[in-house]
């Protein structure tokens, strides 16, 4: 009885390892690898992170930068994927991509649905405006009759819905975009990121950015995939931390003007 009390733990025990063991020799990673191609979802409209210059056509950006050094330690060919804030997840669940890599602000509600690396960047929200134009102060933004331009699907618009008090969200989904609506004032201000600010001041001269008083729903940016793939997730906590150590992270954030929000 004693022998047959045991085979029963034993045989009970390999049955609840089984998935587990399922999960640790079925990965992501294998298939990139087999297949010698890495699929990395970006938005082509991120100024700073991923952004085709409409001047060249090229894509460019600190996530251009670092998903090219990915896919050359992994030995792997690498195909971008164009998403959007408000599309990414699904995207993702769909098999269009095996990872994100554009700035994706980790929070709690997207921690739901799919799984983030380590954080390589972060930053609070600022205000992107038209210089002699209706706002000069952050006190000047939260007041009855400004429009407010969000990215459609971005954690800054979730955060200034819940923010403003009296200003309108206006949340602008792509092809159009939130300089576009500044430029032809149809919204009074931008409320955007730093890599965001940084780069509208850069290419149009008749913007300038509005910080607040204090940090601001600061958030870090990782790299985000589907849940339930830990092999997979290690390799890209790995190379996070990989870059941060050797400089790669460093030299591409100074690049493309983001040293200032390297995570540590």
């Amino acid at each position: 009885m004693p022998n047959l009390r045991r085979l029963a733990f034993v045989c009970a025990l390999f049955l609840s390892m089984t998935p587990a063991a399922a999960q640790q020799t079925q990965s992501r990673l294998y298939e990139i690898t087999k297949s010698g191609v890495l699929r990395v979802c970006i938005w082509p409209m991120y100024y700073s992170i991923s952004f085709r210059n409409p001047d060249s056509g090229q894509l460019e950006g600190i996530d251009i930068d670092l998903s090219k050094e990915l896919a050359k330690d992994m030995g792997v060919k690498l195909d971008y994927v164009e998403t959007s804030f408000g599309s990414f997840i699904a995207d993702l669940q769909a098999n269009k991509c095996d990872l994100g890599m554009f700035g994706v602000g980790a929070t709690m509600k997207r921690a739901q649905a799919v799984a983030f690396s380590d954080p390589y960047l972060t930053s609070g929200v600022y205000a992107v405006v038209r210089k002699g134009g209706p706002i000069t102060f952050w006190a000047d933004i939260d007041k009855p009759g400004v429009n407010a331009g969000v990215s459609l699907g971005s954690y800054v618009e979730n955060f200034m819905r819940s923010y403003f008090k009296n200003a309108k969200t206006v949340a602008v989904a792509p092809p159009a975009t939130t300089q576009a609506e500044l430029m032809a004032q149809r919204v009074d201000v931008v409320m955007t990121d730093y890599p965001a600010s940084i780069k509208m001041n850069a290419q149009f001269d008749w913007t300038t950015t509005v910080a607040p008083p204090e940090n601001l729903s600061v958030t870090p940016y990782a790299y985000v995939m589907n849940q339930g793939d830990q092999i997979w997730l290690n390799y890209v906590n790995l190379f996070v931390r990989t870059i941060k150590l050797d400089g790669r992270l460093k030299a591409a954030a100074e690049k493309n003007k983001l040293g200032p929000i390297v995570a540590p």
